[in-house]
């Protein structure tokens, strides 16, 4: 049973990696708990799946743009400066958000704004955070430090939508964005204890000629560019969480609590499978293994779909149909199948890149992970206008299935890859 559990080693034995953690974690339940707030807000106050779906591309830009530009400012300066600043610009847009909330502005370009501002700081923040984490444990501890981070982010997107959920049914938009803003605060408390992190080499002056440094570098690694195409599939074809809303108020019913109880499954599928990532640390195919992951991604999502398919609507006065939990199992098992993508893809990439570009394609990871989400939300809600939520959901599974088995079987080099001998 030990071998399950997960590693709880590299807490154990660096103190500043259990602060790093905490900080993240803290911060990872604030961060989704505004996002399934938004988008609850968004969709009150247009009634369009499409317009939550704009919440994605308002993001996207400062994303891509500050995500690799971010990158470059995270290898050419001390990374726990740029942590502690950008968690407190994070900070003051949470404020920004419950400051509207509680002012009853009801301006959707005003939550448009807020969104593309949080999305820039998180652009800088997060490749910085996780090129500390080298720095700070040997290389055989990254798979289980990566199993944790994927708990960590499991924990705030399981706590986060379902506290988003209750609070807005219960006290408001305005008490529900202010505790984010006490959480992003006591997170930012922790990551002032964290160490100097100078550059271990004389690095390029961030600026365009260092990001095109770390693009030109990426080119050249086959494997490590294979991580950012796989995810962006799975992410671009096959994210539901977009469908959430409105799956909420005109399937299954139940409104904003469905809502965050479906964002929470997906969490709480994640939480699980970081749980019982014993056995991950010990898989030398790890190529493969994203591979294997992404596909039962887009399975599950596909099983998702069809189950709205089978639901003639909202259960008789206004609550939940039952057909919710076969729902919520399905999003379950695609949170545990992109947590073990996740913690084999980010294990590549740290171990096959060197310390002076990894800032860059951190970056790089940054805009993959974050924005390829958030075009997944423009795809699926503008698909959703056209098939409804139910086949949207189905459509997109299948098709990254598709493409992701015909990668598989294209570029062999990646599914040959073993962590014993990394190749980049």
């Amino acid at each position: 049973m030990r071998r399950l559990l997960l590693d709880l080693t590299p807490l154990k034995v660096s103190v500043p990696y259990r602060r790093l953690w905490i900080g993240i974690s803290l911060s990872g339940v604030g961060t989704h708990l505004t996002t399934v707030a938004v988008g609850l807000q968004v969709y009150d106050l247009t009634g369009s799946t499409f317009q939550v779906g704009l919440v994605g591309l308002f993001a996207l830009a400062p994303l891509v743009a500050l995500g690799l530009y971010g990158g470059a400012i995270v290898d050419a300066y001390d990374r726990r400066r740029v942590v502690i600043l950008s968690s407190t610009g994070l900070l003051l847009v949470a404020a920004g958000f419950a400051v509207q909330a509680w002012l009853e502005l009801g301006q959707v370009g005003l939550l448009y704004a807020l969104v593309a501002g949080q999305n820039g700081f998180f652009a800088i923040n997060a490749p910085a955070r996780t090129a500390i984490i080298p720095r700070l444990l040997p290389g055989e501890l990254l798979p289980a430090a990566n199993a944790l981070g994927s708990l960590s982010m499991s924990l705030g997107l399981t706590v986060g939508p379902l506290l988003a959920g209750v609070l807005i049914d219960t006290v408001g938009y305005g008490w529900t964005y202010s505790i984010e803003v006490v959480l992003l605060a006591v997170a930012l408390t922790t990551l002032t204890a964290l160490p100097p992190m100078p550059p271990m080499r004389d690095v390029r002056r961030a600026g365009l000629r260092s990001v095109l440094e770390g693009l030109s570098y990426l080119r050249t690694r086959p494997n490590v560019r294979m991580t950012f195409v796989v995810d962006l599939c799975a992410m671009v074809l096959a994210m539901p969480r977009v469908l959430f809303p409105a799956v909420a108020a005109a399937v299954l019913g139940g409104g904003p609590t469905t809502a965050g109880i479906l964002v929470a499954g997906m969490a709480a599928g994640s939480f699980l499978a970081g749980l019982l990532s014993g056995p991950l640390g010990h898989i030398r195919r790890q190529g493969l293994a994203v591979i294997v992951a992404i596909i039962a991604w887009g399975a599950a999502v596909v099983a998702f779909g069809l189950v709205l398919v089978a639901v003639p609507g909202p259960a008789d006065g206004g609550g939940a149909h039952w057909a919710l939990w076969p729902a919520v199992l399905c999003v379950a098992l695609a949170g545990a199948a992109d947590t073990v993508s996740a913690v084999f893809r980010m294990t590549i990439l740290q171990a096959a890149t060197p310390d002076e570009m990894r800032g860059r394609l951190q970056g790089v990871f940054i805009v993959v992970v974050a924005g390829g989400p958030r075009l997944g939300d423009l795809a699926l809600g503008s698909l959703a206008e056209l098939s409804g939520e139910a086949w949207a959901a189905v459509l997109g599974g299948l098709a990254c299935i598709v493409l992701v088995s015909t990668l598989a079987v294209t570029q062999r080099r990646f599914v040959r890859y073993d962590a014993r001998h990394p190749e980049p």
